[in-house]
């Protein structure tokens, strides 16, 4: 007698995972990050179903570093990635998360980003227009155009019947901000145009990004007010737009079967620094990201953590909420440890990088914030920068001078933390081996950095991504 055929589940071994990033999204510009504008109304109800995470640290700064760690579980040390314009790929020491699910039976997609050394090993990658455009060529449906093409391939992956990975890299509030209406003027009712605001002037006076800004912006607008608000809008419009994938994920009936992560590459400096509307620089409006997830099966609702936590620790998250076991080792570790009150806080004080426009590395406590410049900078800032984050959480008084022993202190502490990292990876600190890192680079005055680097109109500023030079 023959033994009946066993049938295959309709459901996967292991849940979905479909994380979405979100390029140069700030935490505190999200209303359920405590925002006074009510930008993100979907997420913040999607995130009363998840947990928040109010303390999550991009420490490697920009998007190709940032999305390293992010999908590997690693800091810089192990990917040796801290540029935009990474040379080669990624080293094969680490394996990406698509690497890893691969061998449990996963199939795997990228929506938004080709090329890129942070994104080896994803089955498929796919494209959508609209990320670049002028002021002439204004409105731009950035998140429309992902979920056409997001949305017929979570279908495919589901009818498929394996377990899948997708992400999606949204880029609503990357530069240029050009939300369609009603979000271009959902938080702005004034005059753009007013001849008696000159907050725009330093803008436009700022040599390296003067076209660039000058090309998606208003022509003669005066007021910086207006540019925050087409930033929100853009914020707002993504927002609507995402509802979209959740509803999809709802009537598809594997919204609770699916790992939804929320997450942030890096934040964005608007009026900030000196960094107009752009992200590079290591104050706290770039590293700090939002962080949200939700999975009913493992994770609380309506949560809300204080911990701190960064972006090597996503990876050995997933993998413990989706069940996976797997002899690597990382960096990070799985938060779920923060969400069950042991330990408080993960690394409260970690290394900071950055290489975008600007080769700068640093330490950050929860009280200070040490900022040294590897090469003269295009700001003309000095070579070190101190912050008292408890006095001073916005970054504005530069009190370096008048605390030589905490710089040294706090030196001693990187220092000690670099050479640590050095000997267990058998491997350079990245930040000291990057060479040409930029067009010109290194500099040896602020003034030839400052006469060399220069964005250009959106063309130029799309080559100027990883992966386009």
């Amino acid at each position: 007698m023959k033994k009946p055929k066993r049938r295959r589940s309709s459901q996967p071994q292991h849940p979905n995972i479909l994380l979405i990033a979100i390029d140069s999204l700030r935490a505190d510009h999200m209303s359920c990050y405590g925002y006074s504008r009510h930008t993100t109304p979907h997420i913040d109800r999607f995130s009363h179903e998840g947990t928040i995470f109010q303390q999550t640290y991009s420490p490697h700064i920009p998007t190709t570093s940032a999305y390293a760690s992010m999908l590997t579980g690693c800091d810089c040390f192990d990917t040796q990635v801290v540029a935009l314009r990474h040379k080669g790929g990624m080293t094969t020491k680490v394996k990406t998360l698509p690497e890893i699910l691969r061998r449990h039976g996963y199939s795997s997609c990228c929506v938004g980003f080709t090329g890129n050394a942070a994104y080896r090993g994803f089955d498929e990658y796919l494209n959508y227009d609209e990320v670049w455009g002028t002021w002439s060529q204004r409105p731009l449906h950035k998140a429309e155009r992902l979920n056409e093409v997001a949305q017929p391939k979570i279908e495919q992956l589901h009818r498929e019947g394996k377990p899948w990975l997708m992400l999606l890299r949204h880029m609503d509030p990357h530069a240029p901000y050009l939300p369609p209406p009603p979000y271009d003027r959902m938080f702005y009712h004034g005059n753009e145009f007013d001849r008696h605001n000159r907050s725009m002037k330093p803008v436009f006076d700022f040599k390296p990004f003067r076209d660039f800004h000058a090309s998606f912006l208003p022509p003669g607008i005066t007021d910086k007010d207006y540019v925050i608000a087409q930033y929100d809008g853009a914020v707002a419009y993504m927002d609507a737009c995402l509802q979209q994938i959740f509803t999809q994920l709802e009537a598809m009936k594997i919204l609770d079967n699916t790992i939804v992560v929320i997450n942030g590459d890096h934040g964005e400096t608007l009026y900030d620094h000196g960094c107009w509307f752009d992200h590079h620089g290591l104050y706290d409006v770039t590293l700090h990201v939002p962080l949200i997830i939700r999975y009913p099966q493992r994770i609380p609702a309506g949560l809300r953590l204080d911990g701190f936590n960064q972006h090597k620790d996503l990876v050995p998250t997933l993998l413990e909420l989706a069940g996976i076991k797997t002899r690597r080792q990382f960096e990070g570790r799985s938060l779920t440890g923060l969400i069950g009150g042991k330990p408080a806080n993960y690394d409260s004080e970690f290394y900071i990088t950055e290489c975008t426009w600007m080769r700068k590395h640093g330490w950050r406590t929860p009280q200070w914030k040490l900022i040294i410049a590897l090469e003269p900078d295009f700001h003309y800032m000095p070579k070190r920068e101190l912050y008292d984050l408890v006095q001073d959480p916005d970054e504005n008084e530069d009190i370096a001078r008048q605390n030589p022993d905490v710089v040294k202190m706090l030196e001693k502490r990187m220092g000690h933390f670099i050479r640590k990292r050095q000997t267990h990876t058998g491997s350079l600190n990245p930040m000291m081996t990057q060479g040409a890192w930029a067009p010109g680079a290194p500099f040896k005055s602020s003034r030839t950095a400052y006469n060399t680097l220069h964005i250009g109109g959106p063309k130029q500023a799309n080559k100027l991504q990883a992966g386009k030079s």
